[in-house]
């Protein structure tokens, strides 16, 4: 069972938070050089949805395999909120705003800490303390 939450949490990562992290980038430039900003922001809100999905699997993966106490997953499960809270609170409604005035100011900030702790995430997640696989 542990093998199918762990595939089902990482092909949620990879189909969920993929797009998100694409998308969101390269929003701020669709803006100012007259892109497609309202389809990378449609994007960002869909797959944001889709996303919650990652966090799910995660934790059933962790209960399964009986590490959820562990630090690396405690850890995770943080950077993964703290990352979420910046989606909700500063990119998507930064992109909202910028649809509205043009404006993107901060939003390149904003996306580049939700990349840096997805990235954290996704380093911690192969370098986990404990792991059996020998990397």
């Amino acid at each position: 069972m542990s093998k199918l939450f762990l595939s089902l949490h990482v092909l949620a990562a990879i189909i969920a938070v993929g797009p998100v992290t694409v998308a969101a980038s390269a929003f701020p430039k669709a803006v100012t050089n007259d892109g497609n900003p309202e389809l990378l922001h449609r994007i960002c809100r869909v797959y944001a949805l889709v996303g919650v999905s990652v966090p799910v699997f995660g934790f059933a993966t962790a209960g399964v395999m009986g590490v959820t106490g562990h630090p690396w997953v405690i850890i995770s499960i943080a950077l993964t909120t703290a990352a979420a809270f910046v989606l909700a609170l500063k990119v998507i409604p930064g992109q909202e705003k910028a649809l509205r005035t043009k404006d993107v100011k901060h939003l390149a900030v904003y996306t580049g800490v939700f990349n840096l702790l997805w990235a954290t995430v996704t380093v911690l997640m192969i370098l986990r303390p404990g792991s059996t696989t020998g990397a």
